[in-house]
C-alpha cells in the first residue's frame, strides 16, 4: 500500500500562517507609531493583533479539516505565534517600561519551551495541554488590554476619580498576573513531560 502523499505547501492554511508572519512588522509599526502616544494607531494595532490571532485558529482548523497539515506548517505555525506575541510584549514594554521584567520572563519561557519541543521531537511529540491553551487565551486577552490606549484616555481631562479606563487597566493587570502564573506553571509541567518522554523513549529502545 502506497504511503499517503503529504499535501502541497501551497495551501490556504500555510498561506494564513505566512500572512501572520508578514503581519507582525505591520502590527509593530502601528503599535509604536508616535511612540505609542497615538490613540488612532493604538486602536489600529489592537484590531490588527486581533485579526492576526484569528488567523491562528482558522489555519489550524482548515489544516485539520481538509488534511492540509505539512512539515512547513508544523514549523512555521509556532514561529508565527511566538513572533506575534513576542512583538506584542516587546512593543508594550517599550511603551510601558515597567512591563519589561514580565515580558522577559514570558519570552524566555515561550522560546525556551519551543526549543525544547524541537530537541525532544526525536523521542516523540509533546501535545499542547489544557493549561497551555488557557495560557494562550489569557496572554492574548492581557495583550489586547495593554494595546488599547486606556492610559491615554485616562490622562484626558476628567473630574472622575475612578474612570472606566482605571477599571480596565486594573482588570488587564489581573489577567496578566494570571497569565504569568499559568505561563510559569505550565513551563514546569512541560519540562517534566519532556523528561518523562525522553526516559520512556530510551527505555523502549533498550538504552
Amino acid at each position: 500500500m502506497a504511503a499517503a502523499q503529504e499535501p502541497s505547501n501551497l495551501n490556504i492554511a500555510n498561506a494564513l500562517t505566512v500572512l501572520r508572519i508578514l503581519g507582525v512588522p505591520v502590527f509593530g509599526w502601528l503599535l509604536l507609531k508616535d511612540g505609542g502616544e497615538s490613540v488612532d494607531y493604538r486602536i489600529a494595532a489592537w484590531v490588527t493583533f486581533g485579526l492576526l490571532m484569528v488567523t491562528d485558529k482558522i489555519d489550524g482548523d482548515l489544516a485539520r479539516k481538509h488534511n492540509l497539515i505539512t512539515n512547513f506548517g508544523k514549523l512555521a505555525d509556532p514561529i508565527a505565534d511566538k513572533a506575534l506575541t513576542g512583538m506584542a510584549f516587546v512593543g508594550i514594554s517599550i511603551i510601558h517600561p515597567i512591563f519589561w521584567p514580565v515580558a522577559i520572563i514570558i519570552l524566555v519561557r515561550e522560546w525556551g519551551i519551543t526549543l525544547m519541543r524541537f530537541v525532544v521531537k526525536k523521542h516523540g511529540v509533546m501535545p499542547a495541554g489544557q493549561g497551555g491553551k488557557i495560557k494562550t487565551v489569557l496572554q492574548a486577552a492581557a495583550i489586547g488590554g495593554y494595546l488599547l490606549p486606556f492610559d491615554l484616555w485616562n490622562n484626558a481631562p476628567s473630574d472622575w476619580k475612578d474612570t472606566p479606563s482605571d477599571i480596565m487597566i486594573w482588570v488587564t493587570n489581573v489577567v496578566m498576573a494570571a497569565a504569568l502564573a499559568i505561563t510559569l506553571s505550565t513551563a514546569v509541567q512541560y519540562v517534566r513531560d519532556a523528561k518523562t518522554l525522553r526516559r520512556e523513549s530510551k527505555a523502549a529502545a533498550g538504552q
